[in-house]
């Protein structure tokens, strides 16, 4: 599990631009900041989404936590220690598949334990968490012969087989049929409960959101600040059309800019 810390964090790119665009508020090679004076924690196994508008920066944010990407300023920090490198504590799965095609599922999921040295528990543990995310039956089968979500299930349990303290996941639905999201999002949610593990995920779906999480960030402004941190303690299964939940959920389309929920 992994507590998380983030401190005065501020992100900045340089304008690169050869040529300084009508209205551009910022002058070719003065840095543009995305994130600024980001605090945020969260606490051990917490499951948090993280909401806002596209170009927010909020994949930004997980991969500077992740160790991908430095901050311009402020830090990071994972049960007291500063992020300064990716680490195989903490797994990220990308926006888009990162499923190794010519690979089978049973060997996607054997790279993480792929310096294990007891052949015998290594293939126990594969099995595992290939039943964990039902794919059983289908460990021989290649990335282009699984659905969309049967993929993101495979990339599930290549992330969970090395049993990290953090998975940190950058819209892990995109792409999937209405169906298979809800289902996924179930997945991910029974998931969280049975591992206990800090997950941390980005997505556009409002919904998918208050259904799945324990703590909720909402992005937003430019350049980039928190307009809302807030811990969601209600029970599971959860219905967002009534009550409270319907409340917040109102509160966050207001908040990014839809004045009305159809």
């Amino acid at each position: 599990m992994a507590h998380i810390k983030i401190e005065n964090l501020v992100k900045a790119y340089e304008n690169r631009r050869k040529q300084r665009r009508k209205g551009d508020p910022v002058s070719v090679g003065e840095m543009i900041k995305v994130l600024d004076n980001i605090n945020l924690e969260f606490a051990d196994g917490e499951m948090v989404c993280i909401l806002g508008p596209s170009g927010c920066g909020k994949s930004t944010m997980l991969k500077i936590l992740a160790g991908f990407d430095t901050a311009t300023s402020g830090r990071i920090l994972v049960d007291g220690r500063e992020v300064k490198e990716p680490t195989s504590d903490y797994i990220f799965v990308f926006q888009h598949s990162g499923l190794l095609p010519w690979m089978t599922v049973w060997q996607n999921v054997e790279l993480g334990l792929r310096h294990m040295e007891d052949a015998a528990q290594k293939e126990a543990q594969i099995q595992e968490y290939i039943d964990m995310v039902e794919l059983t039956n289908s460990e021989q089968h290649y990335p282009h012969q699984l659905s969309g979500g049967m993929q993101r299930r495979a990339e599930l349990a290549r992330a969970l087989v090395v049993n990290p303290d953090m998975l940190i996941m950058d819209e892990p639905f995109t792409g999937l049929d209405f169906l298979t999201r809800m289902k996924m999002r179930e997945e991910v949610v029974n998931m969280h409960e049975f591992i206990g593990k800090s997950i941390l995920m980005v997505t556009h779906d409002i919904d998918d959101a208050l259904v799945m999480a324990d703590h909720i960030v909402v992005m937003g402004d430019n350049p980039t600040q928190v307009k809302m941190d807030r811990l969601l303690r209600f029970d599971r299964p959860r219905d967002v059309s009534t009550g409270e939940l319907a409340e917040i959920r109102d509160e966050i389309y207001f908040m990014l800019g839809v004045s009305y929920v159809v």
